[in-house]
């Protein structure tokens, strides 16, 4: 078992919180525009009124403990360990009460080469204790607009965790999938589990796009964020994404193993 105290002691160790890799520089961006609704940064999100970077950096500073003065323009950004262990504890509620309705549930993460590994003892876990976990649009194609223009990619699943591939990309060495913060993949597998499963899931849990997509469909939705990821704490704070857990999402995967056996404790879903 994973007390309280050893884990704040460990997101401290490995950087997920206190002060993160994420620069100032970049959270005050992300900020500025969702101020300025670029989709980049919406990640699905449709805020029901405007947030201005005033606003969203109270927001932060209350969520996820950066900096509330907008004068400190640099600099490594930090998280409040406090607030990530009251998040953690937050998540694992929502995990439990889940469990206990054995609740058809979908993962997915546009950060597979860190928090895979994440995910997938949470998949493990959940489908042990009689979710089904569900794999909707397996192999399908979505063309998602990145920086090098718009790309088709293609759904996977790895462990009951979706992701997007690279065209041809199934595994090879070390890779998972490709990095993405587009809403259009939770999308497709939501349309999919609705119209050839004839079921939607109960909760989704991932990151970026995959919370603020499905917490904008009306699905409840639990995930990580770092601190330039704005979205997920307006979903949080109007009411459409559950709960968000402050942390940096950028570290080695490893390093994430002990926040996935202490939810899963505190959640009475150990193996």
């Amino acid at each position: 078992m994973l007390s309280t105290g050893a884990l704040r002691a460990h997101l401290l160790a490995a950087r997920l919180a206190g002060p993160v890799a994420t620069s100032r520089e970049t959270s005050l961006r992300s900020y500025r525009l969702f101020a300025a609704r670029d989709p980049r940064v919406m990640l699905g999100l449709a805020p029901e009124r405007v947030w201005g970077e005033g606003e969203l950096l109270r927001l932060m500073a209350e969520r996820c403990g950066v900096s509330a003065d907008p004068a400190q323009v640099s600099g490594p950004d930090a998280i409040d360990p406090e607030r990530t262990v009251a998040a953690l504890d937050a998540f694992a509620e929502r995990l439990a009460l889940v469990a206990e309705r054995r609740a058809p549930v979908l993962l997915g993460t546009g950060h597979p080469h860190r928090l895979l590994g994440f995910y997938a003892g949470l998949a493990d876990a959940l489908s042990a204790a009689g979710c089904p976990v569900l794999t909707p649009a397996q192999g399908r194609c979505v063309d998602i607009t990145t920086r090098y223009g718009v790309r088709t990619y293609s759904l996977d699943y790895v462990r009951g965790v979706a992701l997007v591939r690279e065209p041809g990309g199934r595994p090879t060495g070390g890779e998972t999938g490709a990095h993405t913060h587009s809403p259009l993949p939770v999308r497709l597998a939501l349309q999919d589990a609705a119209e050839r499963l004839g079921v939607l899931p109960e909760l989704v849990i991932g990151d970026h796009g995959w919370v603020c997509g499905a917490g904008q469909l009306g699905i409840e939705a639990i995930g990580p964020a770092d601190t330039d990821d704005p979205a997920l704490f307006v979903g949080e704070a109007e009411g459409r994404v559950s709960v968000v857990v402050p942390v940096d999402d950028g570290v080695r995967a490893p390093f994430y193993r002990p926040l996935t056996r202490y939810v899963l404790n505190r959640a009475r879903l150990s193996p």
